[in-house]
């Protein structure tokens, strides 16, 4: 790795952290909480991204602890608007999800051309991030 500022990516990997553990929060309630005939098949729509959050956060904390870093125990905040329709729900989602492909997108900023492996591993998170936005998109269509 060629000249990486490593405390610089750890402070973002660590804010990666609390919001993918924030996902995990928000999926689960969202899989608790959907009502309607939509219930059936988004129940283990959410529970996959709560996981799939997890996983993510995992996937940043190695690379922190890799790094040298030290994650914090902190997760983002996750409002409670108390609006369980499928489109609020999903309005939610997306803004959580444009949210995280930021946060791939500040850590690729810090590593571009510094270090292939973690400039691989932002890109793919952008990808997967904005794979889940198009995906509510579609959902969220009438």
């Amino acid at each position: 790795m060629l000249n990486i500022n490593e405390s610089n990516v750890c402070a973002i990997l660590d804010k990666i952290i609390a919001h993918e553990l924030a996902g995990v929060n928000r999926y689960t309630h969202y899989a608790l909480t959907v009502y309607g005939l939509e219930r059936l098949s988004l129940v283990n729509y959410f529970k996959t991204h709560a996981t799939e959050s997890l996983d993510h956060a995992l996937k940043a904390g190695e690379l922190m602890t890799g790094l040298n870093g030290h994650p914090s125990l902190k997760t983002s905040d996750v409002n409670e608007t108390h609006q369980h329709d499928l489109a609020s729900i999903i309005a939610e989602s997306i803004e959580h999800e444009t949210k995280a492909a930021k946060m791939y997108h500040e850590l690729l900023n810090e590593v571009k051309e510094k270090s292939v492996y973690l400039e691989d591993y932002a890109r793919t998170m952008i990808g997967s991030e904005e794979q889940h936005v198009l995906e509510m998109r579609k959902i969220a269509k009438r």
